[in-house]
């Protein structure tokens, strides 16, 4: 692969399955028990902000009850020996990239074990529970913290640089993902335009597995490594 020079990676629900993590909605529509409406958007919040406190602090402990698994540390090892340009875009709201080692990363959804203060904007790290009785560590103000989560309605973070990245990819790599949401769904599109290859992994064909020069169908703790030798060797 030695004419791939920049590579853009994104990664979906699939890759922190394997480790545990329930990241997606089930078949009922129902995300861990709850109407995505009541726990993931601006307007659930001001309606019942402890509920959505609850839903966010469950999901923030059980971090800490898993690990990263094989594919993690197989991107974590790409990231670190890869001589071009290297950019992993991730849609999890999980630390599991990080624990593994990746540092070119970006959280396009927002970080589960970061805070957001709506009265100063600051963000900061936070791993216990987040509910009215969190302080911002900037304005000291309580009962304005919320997690730092892109909920539905809300943009993305880091899209310039991402749209940048993908328009001098020469390959996109999607791990993991159900192709179904946008506009992540819709980078392979971009990253064609510009002529990069472009190759799914995932368990099953994604929404979007039509756009892709390769599909490689499998566990993302099987596939990924097995990319990642051949893209280092």
């Amino acid at each position: 692969m030695h004419e791939i020079d920049n590579i853009v990676i994104l990664t979906g629900a699939g890759i922190s399955a394997e480790s545990g993590l329930n990241t997606f909605r089930a078949a009922d529509g129902l995300w861990e028990g709850h109407r995505v409406e009541d726990v993931a958007t601006p307007e659930a919040f001001l309606r019942d902000p402890d509920l959505v406190h609850e839903f966010y602090d469950v999901r923030r402990k059980r971090l800490g009850e898993v690990e990263p698994n094989a594919a993690h540390v197989a991107l974590a090892r790409l990231d670190a020996e890869w001589p071009g340009e290297l950019l992993i875009v991730t849609q999890n709201v999980d630390d599991l990239h990080e624990r593994a080692g990746a540092k070119r990363l970006l959280h396009m959804h927002g970080e589960l074990l970061q805070g957001w203060c709506l009265r100063c904007d600051e963000r900061f790290g936070w791993a216990g529970a987040l509910g009215e009785g969190a302080a911002c560590p900037r304005c000291q103000t309580h009962g304005m913290v919320r997690p730092d989560i892109v909920w539905f309605g809300e943009m993305p973070y880091g899209m310039e640089r991402i749209e940048a990245a993908l328009l001098e990819a020469d390959l996109f790599v999607s791990i993991g993902t159900s192709g179904a949401v946008y506009p992540a769904a819709g980078f392979v599109q971009t990253a064609k335009y510009r002529a990069a290859r472009t190759l799914e992994i995932n368990l099953e064909p994604s929404q979007g597995s039509i756009f892709f020069d390769e599909r490689r169908f499998g566990l993302a703790s099987a596939e990924v490594p097995r990319w990642v030798d051949e893209t280092l060797f």
